[in-house]
């Protein structure tokens, strides 16, 4: 037995815990070792972080054997160096990103990473955004905006003069394109804006840069000129080139090409191009961060919007144009929201299509994939996670869970694989971050659909001017400590990480078999995230008590996945039971919808697709700026649409759910009291994979979560499906002997502390090679636990006693335990620290009384490392140990056996198996961040970090337990 048979469960009314089977995982429908062993694609990633060439190739390859052993699938190189204030020690000309020597360092990257089965991936360009050295703020393919400057005339007077430069500086370099006179309509006004009257704008000439022009006599009027710039935006903490690079146009193909252009002449060299067949994953590009505090724009805007919405864009630019970010003019409100969605969805398409799209296609073509984070502007994310391979969130930009759910729809609409997702990064946690935080934070994320897990971040040993322990890309930052973290063997927990990595390969694993599920498709008209915003009745209330729900945007509708069989929308992929409509909650929550789109719903409505929709929709109008009857042909489809059997408009978030239940839809994953539970749910063949985790919604929960114990009903594929616990940190797989049947599903219960997760799988008998059960199961037990031994059935319990078991055949059996002996605090260690500091390692030994942190431990107060505690205990029989506060990751050994990998979100181990009659030494493994040493090691960048609460704190108990086989007994 190990840990499993602590942990997970609970069930029905009188038990405390759920049982399970001792046999490890040997196969299954994927084949054998696949949970135990997930293939390395399904592995954690790092973003490998180089100070741009300042690298050795020999210890590139010894940081690819370090993440190897360590248990990684792969790394991403960017060339970051934002820790690096003084950038006149770097050497652009001779090692930056491009060069000679940065082509090596790939090459030696990507040659290691063959030989040890990892894959690297590459950022597009110099850290973010993309760039190159090949381009001037002038140039075509660099990113552009529209400025524009702005007077005012009464009524009558005269302008003559220059026409107004832009009131936002920037790049010198300026193009004037148009100048235009609108008359001021106060009615129109709000607090930021100043109402224009639409229907006055009229365009004025220009000759040679100059103005003459006289104001109607009515009225106040506004004289606004645009000008068309370069930004001059450069990557981030540069300079990493000679010459400098520039940001490109990411809205136009000329921007699209200088990258390509780039990469084919300088950096894909033919050693690069030869092992990226081997070792090549993707292509990666970070989150869209074009600053510009005027109007983010393409030379061929113009046109395209003229185009794609069927109207001129030019008497709507006062409303669109920014300063600072911040809108200046306003129509009424409605004309004003409907042209602002207008130009970012034209934004947006051609950000997709002319950039994301013509990536991804390149990539292929040099046997890549393109794996992006497809947001930071107000561009449909939803449509363009369904054009990459990968589409990427992060735990530090992502407000909630429903981010990752908008990425998550993408992906699974375009019949994609991998959500994957930048982990830990937290301001300030540079050296202070626990492993146990960053579980806790991508525990809820999984539920949402993440599967690929790529750790921000992994720092190359070094850099000029670094100090101890070595070159980390965030920390310093601006002179303190930074951004977490620089994970690798600079920190005492990388001992423990390949049981870190472990974890997190096989829910990774889990979350790419077979296909998703997922109850509701919710379907938005402006497909931003990154915003928090989540899904009407389903956020706040449907999750807590175990709906799914995912996000889907307007372009997803015409993929061919989008159709509906068998009243399922996507039924190869998500098989959405319902859509779930309401208003556009980025644009006052107003009940929009295009022609084309409502023309979509009606043929899912019409082919049996249950559709709620929230709001009046009988008065519905098209997104954008309407062209002539557009709205009434809206309004008749959709009269039509409410018209079908399986359409329920509803006034109210509360009326959800009874509609819903009037349509029939139910969720896969059922129980009745509200909670923290978090649950996703695969299903491959006739096997139903569930993960769930009492995870976060959002970062920092107010009150923090509590820990959940409840029954849950999971709906199956198979009628003849049993459950299995898998065990993500283990490996091991184990038949519940504990359960009931509950209509078409399996209920049982789950406990689980904050933060903690399970993996439930229900499939035939023996699906993990852990044998056909004889007979019966438990469905109800007075004793701790009840699991399967070789076919039967045996009882678990801390106290003696006659113990009662209701079988899945009605019939109930009694056992007998004897004697148990009183669980035991464990207060004496002897303790062996490893202090770890710039200077080397020392050893500190002590013995103890009682369990105290380090940081109330004179001797050890500002120590970071590795700390051994070995206690000798004797004791007859099985027993959990139960390590209580640890801090940070630790390992159990027993007689000189190491055991499975420890929870670290639980730490429970069951050490039974490995006791021995009379004496018997414990010896438990902590190892701590780095925090502590730094802060007096480093006082001017870290000397304002508080000492923190190093090593096992405990209570340490050890809590014995008997067993006793079930006896069934025989029918006649």
């Amino acid at each position: 037995m190990n840990n499993l048979t602590r942990r997970g469960f609970l069930f029905l009314g009188t038990a405390t815990t759920l049982a399970l089977t001792g046999s490890p995982a040997s196969a299954t429908s994927a084949g054998a070792g696949w949970f135990a062993h997930p293939r390395r694609a399904a592995r954690p990633m790092v973003r490998w972080w180089w100070p741009d060439a300042h690298v050795d190739p020999a210890e590139i390859r010894r940081e690819v054997d370090q993440l190897a052993d360590a248990g990684f699938g792969g790394a991403e190189i960017a060339a970051v160096h934002h820790s690096i204030r003084d950038k006149s020690v770097l050497d652009p000309a001779g090692h930056g990103w491009g060069t000679p020597a940065w082509n090596a360092a790939v090459e030696a990257a990507l040659d290691q990473a063959a030989r040890r089965g990892l894959r690297i991936d590459l950022t597009l360009g110099p850290s973010w955004p993309a760039a190159v050295p090949t381009i001037t703020p002038e140039s075509d393919a660099a990113v552009k905006e529209l400025a524009h400057g702005s007077v005012t005339v009464a009524g009558g007077a005269t302008y003559a003069g220059e026409a107004p430069p832009p009131a936002v500086a920037g790049h010198p370099v300026r193009k004037l394109l148009l100048v235009q006179a609108a008359r001021v309509e106060s009615a129109n006004s709000t607090r930021d804006e100043t109402g224009l009257d639409p229907a006055s704008v009229v365009r004025v000439p220009v000759s040679d840069g100059r103005v003459d022009w006289t104001a109607p006599a009515e009225g106040e009027w506004v004289l606004i000129a645009y000008w068309e710039r370069g930004s001059g935006q450069r990557p981030e903490s540069g300079p990493h080139t000679v010459p400098e690079a520039y940001v490109v146009d990411h809205f136009s193909r000329a921007g699209t090409r200088a990258v390509i252009d780039y990469w084919e002449s300088t950096l894909l060299t033919p050693t690069v191009r030869r092992l990226l067949k081997r070792a090549g994953g993707a292509l990666f590009e970070d989150s869209i961060e074009i600053e510009s505090d005027a109007l983010p724009w393409t030379p061929g805007l113009p046109a395209e919007f003229g185009r794609r919405r069927g109207y001129d864009l030019a008497p709507f630019l006062p409303v669109i144009v920014l300063k600072d970010e911040d809108q200046v003019f306003a129509y009424d409100a409605a004309l004003t929201r409907h042209a602002r969605k207008d130009y970012w969805d034209t934004v947006s398409e051609l950000f997709n299509e002319h950039h994301l799209g013509m990536l991804r296609d390149w990539a292929h073509s040099i046997g890549l994939e393109l794996r992006a984070q497809p947001y930071g502007l107000r561009t449909d994310a939803i449509a363009s996670a369904a054009i990459l391979d990968v589409a990427e969130g992060e735990s530090l930009g992502f407000k909630n869970l429903d981010d990752y759910r908008c990425l998550a729809g993408g992906r699974d609409l375009a019949g994609r694989e991998v959500l994957s997702c930048e982990a830990g990064a937290y301001q300030g946690g540079a050296y202070t971050t626990t492993w146990t935080k960053l579980l806790r934070t991508m525990g809820g994320a999984y539920a949402a659909g993440l599967n690929q897990t790529v750790l921000h971040g992994f720092s190359y040993a070094t850099a000029p001017g670094a100090a101890w322990p070595g070159f980390a890309a965030f920390t310093p930052y601006n002179g303190t400590a930074g951004y977490a973290e620089s994970w690798g063997p600079r920190q005492p927990t990388w001992r423990h990480m390949a049981d870190i990595s472990g974890y997190f390969a096989r829910i990774h694993q889990v979350m790419r078999e077979g296909a998703p599920r997922a109850d509701v498709a919710v379907l938005r008209q402006t497909g931003y995230t990154k915003t928090g915003i989540g899904a009407g009745w389903f956020t706040a209330s449907g999750v807590p008590i175990g709906w799914t729900h995912q996000f889907v945007s307007g372009p997803l509708l015409d993929l061919p996945a989008a159709r509906v069989a068998h009243g399922r929308l996507a039924p190869d992929g998500p098989a959405y039971k319902a859509l779930f409509v309401e208003g556009d909650r980025f644009n006052a929550g107003e009940c929009t919808m295009t022609v084309g789109v409502a023309r979509r719903l009606l043929g899912y409505a019409t082919a049996g697709l249950p559709i709620v929709l929230l709001g009046d929709w009988r008065a519905a109008s098209v997104p954008g700026v309407a062209r002539d009857g557009e709205n009434e042909r809206l309004r008749g489809v959709l009269a039509e649409l409410l018209s079908r059997p399986t359409v329920r408009m509803v006034a109210a978030a509360g009326d959800v759910p009874s509609a819903l239940d009037a349509l029939g839809v139910r969720p896969d994953v059922r129980y009745a009291t509200a909670s923290t539970l978090l649950t996703a749910r695969r299903v491959a063949g006739d096997v139903d994979y569930y993960y769930l985790c009492n995870g976060k919604h959002v970062e920092n929960p107010k009150p923090p979560i509590a820990p959940v114990d409840h029954q849950v009903t999971l709906a199956r594929t198979a009628r003849d499906g049993v459950p299995y616990l898998l065990d993500p940190w283990t490996g091991q797989a184990e038949r519940l002997a504990l359960c009931a049947e509950d209509g078409d599903g399996i209920r049982l219960r789950a406990r689980l502390r904050p933060g903690e997760s399970m993996v439930v799988a229900i499939g035939r008998p023996g699906l993990f090679g852990t044998g056909r059960a004889e007979g019966p199961h438990a469905v109800a037990t007075d004793a701790d636990l009840v699991r399967f031994e070789k076919g039967a059935l045996v009882v678990r319990a801390s106290r003696a006693g006659t113990y009662t078991t209701t079988l899945s055949d009605g019939r109930t059996v009694t056992s007998v335990i004897g004697p148990v002996p009183e669980p035991v605090v464990l207060s004496s260690w002897q303790l062996e620290v490893e202090d770890w500091r710039p200077e080397g390692t020392t050893t500190h030994r002590m013995a103890l009384d009682r369990l105290s942190p380090w940081s109330d431990i004179p001797d050890l107060a500002d120590v970071s490392g590795i700390g051994v505690y070995t206690t000798d205990i004797r004791l007859e029989g099985g027993a959990y140990l139960e390590l209580g506060e640890v801090t940070d990751t630790c390992r159990v050994s027993v007689n000189g056996r190491r055991l499975d990998p420890v929870d670290q979100i639980n730490p429970v181990v069951d050490v039974g198996p490995h006791l021995r009659q009379g004496a018997n030494t414990i010896e438990v493994e902590v190892a701590t961040p780095l925090g502590n040493r730094l802060r007096v090691a480093d006082p001017a960048v870290y000397g304002r970090l508080t000492r923190q609460p190093y090593g096992l704190m405990g209570p340490v108990r050890l809590v014995p337990y008997g067993e006793a086989r079930v006896v069934v007994p025989h029918t006649s």
